[in-house]
């Protein structure tokens, strides 16, 4: 009976051997599979896999970033992704503790898996979190990015990015992986990355972002479609306590920092990166044409031979715009345009005027008017293409069409939904009055402010270098700079103001041409300080009759002005079309003692590494001798101290400066510093103008309609006095008022070999007049 027993016994540990024997074959079976898959998907045998080049440098799409001369971003050219990465020394700790706390609190322990986080996913079946570490995510999003729906082909997935997590371990450092991971995410509304994110969100960079903030960025990586703060403000919140809970489990804020942070909103300051959003939007567009001529050169090419793409190389563009300066010019406009927009729209209703906003127009006249801008239109080159008749799309721009339309309210830039027929929409957009304004440094001909238009979305013509307006009494320090040059005239000579004729064929001009004074006084005398200060056109006259009008022409171009002149006597009182741009340029001059420097916006250019890729090389030349510019700017001081322009010095308009203050807030402007300059009206009072200077700065500005049929009725608000120059006193207040700026309230230069005399008495020649009406100071009645 023993002996069976034992038999027994034995049979049955035979057959135990066996199991056991099945077990090791299954487990290092199922080792040696797993080792086998990892070296298939390292080997690419699960689908292509990325390179120790493409690990190095991974192909993400990377924006254009345009950086003001004081370091400022003012906005980036992409398509789809904007992004901008940065390194991890300008992040701030707070949100790498939110990420460790929130996403892999074992990140700094693991080589890219983490061995317990894993474990536990699987024997769980994922109810306990996932396991996903910061590298397998970055790994997911840099080389994995489809997901795939197959459960086979999501397992092959996930191994793909344990691989590729291991190797990123051994190529970056813990800390340069998480910079990549958070550059490389989609945080929503064209937030590529965190420096985009945070700009975008709360309009900080983001070392300066603080703890909420951070946790909010943070909390968005679940998913930033579903946790969108725009859209779903209540659960991004409590994705953002979730992540400050997890701070304060690990012990990177106190319970009493989590418990107070949960409590508060989530502050949004959200500022939208867009092409037609932001600030200098006119000068961004400007920058875009400049920046692709610049590509298509043989000699800016990458080194393979390839051309830079503007919108995915992530090329850094250093401009000369003081983002300072352009945030006051653009203030200054918006705070004068619907002032003098709500007087003109007063003055122009239908009950006043039965052809508003035009004047003087005929109803034939506006009819082929609008015909000719309705064939410029985008609409009629959209219906045009799609094969449309020319009587078709007439009809179609009849047929009311939902659509928003800019509008000022309560003073503020607005958009309006609406119904309208296209072709009404063409007109109630005529009706606007427009700026163009340019800040120049004279001596670097570095440009410092640039604003095109009022509001870029739905005024995109610029009017700063696209646009060229008739320039009235601007051009005439050009006619006095060349009497001056040839003739030696001092300001304190004088000239009558009676009328004067120059005859027909005198200077190839085929009509005679008599020039008047518009306030009819012609009567006494006046030195050319008081001339040009009063703007009396008699006196103009008197100086091109004697130089003639060919060498005013020479001056111009000298002066940078390129348009076309034709030399008659009548371009004395600024008949020529110049733009904004070249206005500033050849007023600098003067400021510049004689020496023109063409603008430059561009400083340089680099690629994504930081190599430079552009250099600015100035260009400049001697226009005049550095005594005639000085007398030049000398005359146009006479302008801010009897003149157009000495409404810059008011403290106070007496009996209406109670109501203008109300009203405009700035105004007066109380400027006592020396400044140069010229108002400038034109015919009908279509286009306002004031170049103004200091020392170290020359800033144009110029109102006008697009058309020029549509205009003030009368000079008393149709003058550039009235139009431009609140513009120019509101900026350079704002500038002054800023001390991080160094812009000058000094003297000119006076030149040590001055022989031209300058410090004459001003002589009482009666009533000045004035072309004008300096004596006017304008009344807004709203």
């Amino acid at each position: 009976m023993a002996k069976k027993k034992t038999t027994k016994s034995k049979s049955e540990t035979l057959d135990y051997s066996k199991y056991v024997r099945w077990f090791w074959m299954v487990f290092l079976g199922g080792i040696l599979a797993v080792v086998l898959l990892f070296l298939f998907a390292s080997w690419g045998f699960l689908g292509e896999m990325p390179d120790h080049t493409k690990l190095e440098n991974p192909e993400t799409n990377l924006a254009t970033e345009i950086i003001s001369s004081d370091g400022e971003t003012l906005g980036k050219f992409y398509f789809d992704d904007n992004r901008t990465p940065i390194g991890y020394e300008d992040l701030p700790q707070n949100i790498v503790d939110a990420l460790i706390a929130t996403e892999d609190v074992r990140f700094y322990d693991h080589s890219g898996i983490d061995g317990r986080g894993t474990l536990r996913a699987i024997f769980k079946l994922g109810s306990g979190g996932g396991a996903s570490t910061v590298s397998q995510q970055l790994a997911k999003n840099l080389f994995t990015k489809q997901v795939s729906e197959n459960k086979f082909g999501r397992v092959f997935q996930k191994i793909k990015e344990w691989v590729i997590a291991i190797r990123l371990e051994r190529q970056y450092t813990k800390e340069e992986i998480i910079a990549q991971y958070l550059n490389i995410y989609d945080f929503g509304n064209n937030g590529d990355g965190i420096r985009s994110a945070s700009r975008i969100y709360f309009k900080k960079e983001p070392k300066d972002l603080d703890i909420k903030e951070s946790a909010m960025l943070v909390g968005m990586l679940k998913n930033s479609s579903l946790y969108n703060p725009r859209r779903n403000p209540v659960g991004v919140k409590n994705r953002r306590n979730v992540v400050l809970f997890q701070m304060n489990k690990y012990e990177f804020i106190s319970q009493s920092v989590k418990d107070s942070l949960q409590e508060t909103e989530l502050d949004l300051n959200y500022s939208p990166e867009s092409h037609r959003e932001g600030i200098a939007t006119y000068f961004r567009e400007y920058l875009r044409g400049f920046m692709k001529d610049w590509a298509k050169k043989e000699n800016n090419r990458k080194p393979d031979g390839s051309k830079y793409d503007l919108y995915t190389d992530g090329l850094k563009v250093f401009t000369t715009i003081d983002s300072r300066m352009q945030q006051y010019a653009e203030d200054a406009i918006a705070l004068h345009m619907p002032r003098l927009q709500a007087e003109f729209d007063h003055q122009n209703t239908p009950d006043r005027n039965k052809t508003a906003p035009f004047l003087e127009l005929k109803n034939s006249e506006i009819k082929d008017l609008m015909n000719e801008h309705m064939k410029r239109g985008e609409r009629w080159r959209i219906l045009k293409s799609q094969g449309k008749s020319d009587k078709e799309i007439r009809a179609s721009f009849e047929k009311p069409t939902q659509m928003t339309v800019f509008k000022w309210i309560d003073g503020k830039a607005s958009e309006v939904d609406t119904v309208m027929k296209p072709v009404d929409s063409m007109r109630y957009y005529k009706s606007f009055l427009r700026p163009g304004m340019m800040s120049m440094d004279p001596q670097t001909g570095h440009v410092k402010a640039w604003v095109g238009g009022m509001n870029y979305r739905h005024f995109q013509y610029d009017m700063v270098k696209q646009g060229a307006r008739q320039v009235g009494s601007t051009f005439k320090p050009f006619v006095y700079a060349t009497a001056i040059d040839q003739l030696q005239f001092s300001p304190c000579d004088s000239f009558p103001r009676t009328p004067i004729t120059i005859e027909a064929n005198k200077f190839g001009n085929p009509e005679s041409w008599t020039t008047k004074n518009s306030d009819g006084n012609y009567s006494g005398k006046q030195t050319l300080k008081d001339a040009l200060a009063s703007s009396t056109n008699t006196v103009t006259a008197r100086l091109i009759n004697e130089i003639g009008p060919q060498p005013v022409v020479e001056m111009a171009k000298k002066l940078g002005v390129t348009a076309d002149i034709l030399p008659v006597p009548a371009i004395a009182l600024g008949t020529p079309d110049i733009s904004v741009y070249e206005m500033v340029a050849a007023y600098s001059t003067f400021a510049n003692k004689g020496v023109y420097n063409k603008p430059v916006m561009v400083t340089r250019i680099e690629d994504k590494n930081g190599t430079i890729l552009y250099q600015f090389t100035p260009e400049s030349k001697d226009v005049l001798s550095e005594e005639v510019a000085y007398v030049t700017v000398n005359l146009m001081e006479g302008v801010t101290q009897a003149g157009s322009g000495r409404r810059l010095r008011h403290s106070g308009f007496d009996k209406w400066n109670a109501v203008y203050e109300e009203i405009i807030t700035g105004y007066p402007y109380e400027l006592k510093n020396p400044i140069a300059g010229k108002t400038g009206t034109t015919q009908n009072q279509s286009d306002g103008w004031f170049m103004g200077m200091v020392p170290n700065l020359v800033t144009g500005v110029w109102v006008g309609a697009e058309d020029r049929a549509v205009h003030f009725s009368s000079i008393h608000y149709g003058q550039g006095a009235s139009m431009a120059l609140p513009i120019w006193g509101l900026f350079m207040k704002a500038c002054y008022a800023d001390e991080t700026l160094d812009v000058s309230d000094g003297e000119f230069d006076k030149p040590s070999n001055l022989k031209i005399d300058v410090d004459c008495e001003a002589r009482d020649e009666g009533d000045l007049g004035s072309d004008e009406d300096p004596e006017d100071p304008v009344d807004f009645d709203f």
